[in-house]
This record gives structure tokens, sequence and C-alpha cells, in this order.
């Protein structure tokens, strides 16, 4: 007796069949193959499909609580899933109504979708709420990507009284302020972001681009080398930098991050946005080249660190 061979199609494919009639579903086992070709138009899109399906298993498989709803959400949101969480908001304030927390999720996911006034609306009204924090600071990274950074420096000085140890937002105020002109007021929040989130990529290149611009390349240099910063990165930090002494402009996100995962060779070093850290072995967080040579006020601190959580 010959022993039935079947297919297993991919958890995303098997995720569209939930939605189809019974008999439809019954392709599961003789249609693989061609549900299969018919839906691998696009291997990003495929991936994307199976991210979505794995934060579903990741939040549980019941969503019976507003809770563990959006934790589903949030999960969502950290694949980048963040058109699939907007749909995934308007089922939970329908059936839980609207929240702080769904309010905050949504003002991220909407400015993450390119919905700049629509988000500028949400993060508002956080205002009053015990997510106001969040609140000024998705103000100011829209601030930012407006261009205005005076204003999101003001924005993210808010955020951060409400949140004084969090290094991606210390890190994002720093930054603003370099663009905004403050040089000297932004080393205190770029080097509290260093020493927090040593492992950070945005914060270890944000702290290169002040060294640069205050005229301390050979700590600049010492930094990014202790780091392993790519070439690539190396480049784009002194271009930002000879670019900003001119009084010319930086481009609002770096070519080395279009279509890429955060990584440190493919960070994206000069922007204003929150950025996920990435994963750096053996990292120190002192300028350690040449000791002797280093002005103490630019000196960090020689901490040992292991790799921090995302």
């Amino acid at each position: 007796m010959k022993t039935l061979d079947f297919c297993i199609c991919s958890p995303a494919v098997r995720r569209l069949l939930a939605f189809a009639s019974a008999g439809v579903a019954a392709l599961v086992f003789t249609g693989c193959a061609s549900i299969k070709d018919q839906y691998a138009a696009s291997a990003d899109a495929q991936q994307r499909m199976a991210a979505e399906a794995a934060a579903d298993t990741k939040a549980g498989a019941t969503v019976d609580t507003q809770a563990t709803y959006l934790k589903l959400v949030e999960q969502m949101q950290k694949e980048d899933l963040w058109f699939a969480s907007l749909a995934h908001i308007d089922a939970l304030e329908r059936r839980w109504g609207v929240s702080p927390e769904s309010t905050r999720v949504r003002a991220e996911a909407l400015r993450q979708t390119g919905q700049a006034a629509a988000a500028e609306a949400s993060y508002k009204r956080l205002m009053g709420t015990p997510l106001e924090g969040a609140g000024y600071r998705g103000l100011g990274l829209l601030a930012g990507a407006r261009g205005n950074y005076p204003e999101a420096v003001q924005f993210l000085r808010q955020a951060q009284h409400r949140a004084p140890t969090d290094a991606l937002l210390l890190s994002d105020l720093g930054y603003a302020q370099l663009r905004a002109g403050s040089i000297d007021e932004a080393r205190l929040p770029l080097m509290q972001a260093l020493q927090l989130r040593p492992d950070s990529a945005q914060a270890q290149a944000n702290l290169a681009l002040y060294l640069e611009l205050s005229n301390q390349q050979e700590q600049a240099a010492a930094l990014m080398d202790t780091n392993r910063m790519s070439p690539a990165a190396r480049l784009a930090i002194k271009e930002a930098a000879q670019k900003l002494r001119s009084g010319g402009t930086v481009a609002p996100t770096s070519p080395l991050a279009t279509g890429t995962t955060v990584r440190d060779e493919l960070a994206p070093p000069l922007v204003l946005k929150a950025s996920r850290s990435s994963n750096l072995i053996g990292v120190r967080t002192a300028i350690q080249s040449n000791p002797a040579a280093n002005a103490p006020s630019t000196t960090l601190s020689p901490i040992s660190t292991s790799r921090g959580t995302p």
C-alpha cells in the first residue's frame, strides 16, 4: 500500500485559507502546489505574511483580553507590519473601546505609514494621560521629519523629562540638538544615551557625529574603531558633519537603511527616529586608542558591556 505524501503549505498560506470556506480549505491537502504558485509572486510578500502569522502565534492563539490584543499589535509593529497593525487596532477599539494604549500604537502606526497629520492628532490625544511622554516624543519625531529641529528639541525635552533613562529618546534629543545648531547642549544626552545603551548603533553614530562637529576628529575615529563601524557608516557620518558645518542639509534618511534590517553595518546613523539596537560583541564604551590624548570632557568611562535588549 502506497503512503500518501501530503505537501505542507507555509503558515502564511494556511492563514489565508483559514478565512476561506470549508470547501476551499480542503485545498491544503490537494492543491498546495498551485496555491503556492499563486501567492509566491513576491518572496518579500511571503516573508511578511509569515511574519504576521508568527506575530499572532507569539501573542497567543486567542485574543480574549484587551491586554493580549495590545501585545499582538505591539509584536506586529516590532516586525514592521505597520499597515496590518492598523487593521488590528480598529478591531481592538471596536471591541474594547479607545484607550491611551490603543491611541499610542495607532499614532505610531500612522507615523510609520506616512500619515503625519493623523499621527499628530493621535499623539496630541495622549496629552493629560499616563502616556503623555509618548505623545511628546511622537510630536518631536514628526517635527524632526519636517525639518523643524528647534521644535523637535522642545517636544523631545518634554518627553525626556518623563522618561529620563530612555537611551534612544536621549539619542534622538541629542541628534535634534545637533541639527538645531546646539552642539554643546547635545553632548550630555548623547553621552548618556551611549552609556545607557552601548550596543545601540544609533547612539554610537550620533555621538560620533557630535565629536566630528566639535572638532574632535581623533576621538570620533577612536569611537568608530572601538565600535567596529563599517566604512560606509563612517563615510555617512563624516559627510553629514561636513554638510552641517557648511550650512547644508543632511538627507532625512540614510541610503544604507533602504530595504535593510537595522544592523551595525547597515544602521541609519543620522536619522531622527527611534531605532533598534545592533548586535555587537565585545564592545566597550571607552575611547581607548590614546587615553592620554583624550580630553576628560569627551572620554567615556571604560565600562565593559553585554548585549542590550532591543
